[in-house]
């Protein structure tokens, strides 16, 4: 069997294990980035109720300054009333400030409604920031297992990018190259079985010749159909199975 063909095996194996890690990075930071997608949104409901709070206590101002009119213009009508010379001045002196008081009425009870809800703001800006306060405990002992494990994961990846380095400096370079170019679009699927005489990339099934070229093994054969690197799974069990009976042998 070609001795490429089995490094070509063992580099698409590689391969398959260095893109496995950045999956499982994603995964194990998977809660933490929920963790903090969970704070950022308590602090934007923070932010939220102190402009809610804002807002609310500005409309009360407007209230206090408009009750406080009022109240001037409620004064007054104890002089208009002195000066008037008829009942149809008096009626709508007496329209005029019943109109006043109700307003009166109603300013004190739109400060009081915004009182309420100034408090309800007020406590539920403290309430979240107290969420935000647990969470940040939590948080920081789930930034501390995520690193742990995380880093664990790359020192992992780094042996195995390792593996493959010493894999290559082993290769030929004609044969790495045309290896990559087939990687770009096929990924790990660049080197495929042939089983039941059907690449098992594009799951073609494949001619006699080239299946043949596959069985013997003597060259780098590729499918007619979509270009992968072909190889029969049987020469491997075979060469395994060689090894064992050898080792066997020398014991």
């Amino acid at each position: 069997m070609n001795p490429y063909i089995k490094q070509l095996v063992t580099l698409v194996e590689i391969d398959k294990k260095i893109d496995s890690y950045e999956p499982k990075i994603a995964q194990i930071s998977k809660a933490l980035d929920t963790k903090l997608a969970e704070q950022n949104a308590l602090e934007q409901k923070i932010k939220q109720y102190e402009e809610e709070l804002a807002d609310t206590e500005v409309k009360r101002e407007k209230n206090e300054q408009h009750l406080a009119e009022l109240n001037e213009k409620l004064k007054t009508f104890g002089k208009k009333s002195a000066a008037i010379k008829s009942e149809k001045e008096l009626k709508a002196l007496q329209l005029e400030e019943e109109i006043a008081k109700e307003q009166v009425a109603f300013a004190n009870e739109e400060i009081e409604r915004l009182d309420k809800i100034t408090e309800q703001k007020k406590e539920q800006i403290e309430e979240t920031k107290e969420k935000i306060q647990k969470m940040q405990e939590e948080l920081e002992e789930l930034k501390e297992t995520t690193s742990k494990e995380v880093e664990k994961i790359e020192k992992e990846r780094l042996e195995v990018f390792e593996e493959k380095q010493k894999l290559l400096s082993l290769m030929s370079q004609n044969i790495i190259v045309f290896y990559e170019k087939i990687r770009r679009w096929a990924k790990n699927t660049t080197v495929v079985p042939v089983r039941k005489q059907a690449c098992y990339g594009c799951y073609m099934r494949i001619n006699d010749h080239t299946y043949s070229s596959v069985i013997k093994g003597e060259e780098i054969t590729t499918c007619p159909h979509c270009g992968r690197i072909l190889y029969l799974e049987s020469q491997f069990e075979e060469k395994d199975e060689e090894n064992e009976s050898r080792e066997s042998a020398s014991l």
